[in-house]
């Protein structure tokens, strides 16, 4: 494949390095220095743009390529309040958009615990859930997309929450997760989910060790989109 990479800093060059290492060629590495030269590229050129920029850009980042025809998966969080007029644009100009708040094949078997484990925990008394992630300090949004991925699988099946909220582990709202976000270099990304009651603890977690889980994921999901149409996320992929 021929692909475009949208941001370039430690995220797009890894994956840069993996994607020619499975034989494919970066036909351009845009990030905020550049962002002149799109207008120099052929889109009909480009199989895919891989986006993972920064929050303030990415809206526009995906908007010119779902303009173009080029099939877009992105990673970047921090932007979802806009998620629903891209979608909007995907579907008018009947084209391809991906979005995961992680690619790691890992945190998305990840998900499907955390949302087995709330449904079990929905018909149980007496427990309180909470989510709590550390990333590293360049990390710019708290709480992270992953964690507010995870938040919302508990929400959608323990039936007493109907919202998330950022802070220290605790909430005085019964009906909201507490979600605590911690950045400590140079951890790549730990999530814990945790049900606390006078008589124990259960928690489940997951470490990712380096960013190449998320870097590989995002290739083979560009691998994967070529000749698809519409708004797809990691459940197509990975047909659960």
């Amino acid at each position: 494949m021929n692909i475009l990479l949208l941001g370039y800093g430690k995220m797009g060059q890894l994956i840069g390095q993996l994607a020619e290492s499975r034989g494919h060629t970066i036909a351009a590495k845009i990030n905020i220095d550049n962002r002149a030269e799109l207008d120099t590229l052929d889109p009909a050129t480009i199989d895919v743009a891989i986006e993972f920029s920064q929050p303030e850009a990415a809206v526009e980042n995906i908007k010119w390529a779902v303009e173009r025809g080029i099939p877009i998966v992105s990673g970047t969080t921090g932007w979802l309040e806009q998620k629903a007029e891209i979608e909007q644009l995907t579907q008018a100009k009947n084209g391809a958009f991906f979005y995961a708040s992680n690619y790691s094949i890992g945190v998305n078997i990840f998900f499907k615990v955390n949302e087995f484990l709330a449904k079990l925990m929905n018909e149980t008394t007496g427990y309180k859930s909470s989510v709590e992630e550390i990333h590293h300090t360049a990390k710019k949004d708290a709480p992270s997309g992953t964690a507010i991925t995870l938040a919302e699988g508990i929400i959608k099946n323990i039936h007493e929450l109907n919202n998330w909220n950022l802070s220290e582990g605790v909430s005085e709202n019964e009906q909201s997760l507490p979600i605590t976000s911690k950045r400590i270099d140079p951890a790549p990304g730990t999530h814990i989910i945790r049900y606390s009651s006078e008589i124990d603890d259960i928690e489940i977690s997951h470490t990712a060790h380096s960013r190449q889980g998320f870097a590989l994921g995002a290739i083979l999901v560009s691998e994967w989109i070529q000749g698809k149409k519409g708004v797809l996320s990691m459940d197509d992929f990975l047909s659960f």
